[in-house]
């Protein structure tokens, strides 16, 4: 299985990424390991995720939430939680 995952900082920012390991990546991400982005600011929280068969389908997934019309599906999906 393959995952396609969206991590909120404190400040509001966005981290979107894919990993065949979601538990051991965000645990990573939480112990400053990885990217630059995910080591220089701290309290990560996963806020969503999507499950693929193929690893493909998973990468395109994340250059497409990435893009201008995946940020705004994304602002559409997290709605809800957002304006908390």
């Amino acid at each position: 299985m393959y995952y396609t995952y969206v991590l909120q900082n404190e400040d509001k920012s966005f981290y979107i990424g894919y990993s065949s390991n979601l538990k051991q990546r965000i645990t990573d991400h939480l112990r400053g390991k990885g990217c630059r982005t995910t080591k220089d600011k701290t309290n990560w929280k996963l806020v969503y995720y999507e499950a693929y068969l193929n690893i493909d389908d998973a990468v395109g997934r994340e250059k497409f939430l990435k893009g201008g019309s995946g940020r705004k599906y994304l602002n559409k999906q997290l709605k809800h939680y957002l304006n908390k």
